[in-house]
C-alpha cells in the first residue's frame, strides 16, 4: 500500500475540522490532496483519534511481523522435519545438515544454524590444510643423525638452527612419526648373596632400616620409616610423613649420628630410596657397610620386619588418625613405651633400655 505523506495526527485534524463545518475542497486545496484521497480518509479514520490511528496502524504492523515469522517458522519446520532423521554429531555432519536445509528447503543459514544450534562461525569457517612438511624433513634428518637424542634435544638443535616453529607443534609431528618410541630396558638389580641374619654382639654395630605405609581418615597416604638397632631392638627413629625421599632417610641418619653415633653396617631392602646413589655415596662416606637383603626375601632383615609386625598390630591398626601432627604424637608415644617400657622375649623380658644400662 502508498504511504501518504501526511501523519496520522495531520489526518486526524482535517477530518475534526471537517466535522466541525469547513468545506472539503478548502482543505484538499489547503493540503494539497484530491477530494476522492480525502473521502477515503474519513471513510477509514472517521470518529477516530489520532492516538487511536497510531495505535491501530502498530497493530498492522505487528499483524504483517507475525505473519511474516509464522511464515519462516513453518519453512524452518517443514527443513527439519526432513533433517530429523539424519542424525549428526561433529560439527561437519552438522554442517552438512545446514547447507542440505539451505539447498532443499530455501532457508536461510541463519535460520537453519539457529535451528540446528551451530555457531555460524563454525559454518563459515574454511579449514587451512597444515604443511608440516619443513618440520618432518627436519625431524628425520636429525633422527637419522642422532638416533639416541630425545624430544627437547631435537627441538633446541631445530632452535639453534634458527627454525622458530613452537614446541607443542614440533612435539605432535615428533609422535606423529613415532620418534618417541624407545626400546625399554628391564631395570635388573645387582645380584645380592644369600647372606644369614647377623646377630650383633653390641649397640651400633648393626641397624635395620625399611618403610611401612598407611592413610589417614581422609583417605591421604603416609609413610614410616623404621630404623632399630639389632642388638637391643631399640627403636631409634620412628619417622612419619606423606613423603620420604633418600634425602629425608640421609636427614635422619644425620640427626641419629649427633647423639647416637653411625653404625658399623646398615641392612636394608631394595627399595628405591635404599639403591640410590646418593645413599651409597653417604655410607661410603661415613665408613658404614650398606647390606641389601635378597628381592622377596623379608625375613633376612627379620629384625625391623619383627617390630615392623608390632607397629602395624598396637599403632597403626589400633588407631584413626585425623592428622599427620596426630600421626606423630602417637608414635612419640608409643616409641617411648615400646623402648622404656615393653618387655621382649628375646632380650629375655628386658625392655631395650635395660640392655643398653647394662651395657654402659
Amino acid at each position: 500500500m502508498k504511504k501518504t505523506k501526511f501523519t496520522e495526527t495531520q489526518i486526524v485534524k482535517a477530518i475534526q475540522e471537517h466535522e466541525a463545518g469547513r468545506k472539503a475542497e478548502d482543505i484538499c486545496r489547503e493540503m494539497g490532496i484530491t477530494t476522492a484521497a480525502f473521502y477515503k480518509w474519513r471513510q477509514r479514520y472517521g470518529g477516530m483519534e489520532a492516538s487511536e490511528v497510531k495505535r491501530m496502524k502498530e497493530l498492522q504492523e505487528e499483524n504483517l511481523r507475525l505473519k511474516r515469522m509464522y511464515a519462516d517458522l513453518s519453512l524452518v519446520h517443514e527443513a527439519l522435519k526432513d533433517a530429523v532423521g539424519k542424525k549428526a554429531i561433529t560439527p561437519d555432519e552438522k554442517g552438512m545438515l545446514v547447507r542440505h536445509m539451505m539447498e532443499a528447503h530455501g532457508v536461510s543459514q541463519r535460520q537453519a544454524c539457529k535451528a540446528l544450534s551451530v555457531p555460524r562461525s563454525s559454518y563459515q569457517y574454511i579449514s587451512k590444510p597444515k604443511n608440516d612438511t619443513p618440520v618432518i624433513n627436519e625431524l628425520q634428518s636429525l633422527a637419522e643423525k642422532h638416533p639416541a637424542i630425545g624430544f627437547w634435544q631435537s627441538y633446541f638443535r631445530l632452535r639453534r638452527k634458527g627454525f622458530m616453529w613452537n614446541h607443542k607443534k614440533v612435539y605432535r609431528i615428533y609422535t606423529a612419526l613415532q620418534l618417541n618410541i624407545r626400546r625399554r630396558f628391564r631395570k635388573r638389580l645387582p645380584t645380592r648373596a644369600k647372606q644369614a641374619l647377623y646377630q650383633p654382639c653390641a649397640i651400633n654395630e648393626v641397624w635395620s632400616i625399611d618403610f611401612m605405609s598407611d592413610s589417614l581418615w581422609d583417605g591421604r597416604k603416609f609413610r614410616l620409616l623404621n630404623i632399630v638397632d639389632d642388638f637391643n631392638r631399640q627403636i631409634l627413629a620412628l619417622e612419619a610423613d606423606l613423603s620420604l625421599p633418600t634425602l629425608r632417610v640421609i636427614r635422619v641418619l644425620e640427626y641419629l649420628k649427633e647423639f647416637r653415633g653411625l653404625p658399623k653396617m646398615i641392612r636394608v631392602d631394595n627399595g628405591p630410596e635404599f639403591i640410590s646413589h646418593v645413599l651409597d655415596e653417604w655410607c661410603r662416606k661415613n665408613g658404614i657397610t650398606l647390606v641389601y637383603i635378597q628381592p622377596g626375601k623379608p625375613m633376612q632383615n627379620g629384625y625391623v620386619e619383627r617390630c615392623n609386625g608390632s607397629v602395624r598390630k598396637e599403632l597403626l591398626n589400633a588407631n584413626i588418625f585425623y592428622s599427620l601432627h596426630e600421626v606423630r604424637e602417637k608414635i612419640e608415644e608409643w616409641m617411648l613405651d615400646y623402648n622404656y617400657e615393653r618387655p621382649h622375649q628375646s632380650l629375655n623380658y628386658k625392655a631395650p633400655i635395660d640392655l643398653l644400662e647394662v651395657l654402659c
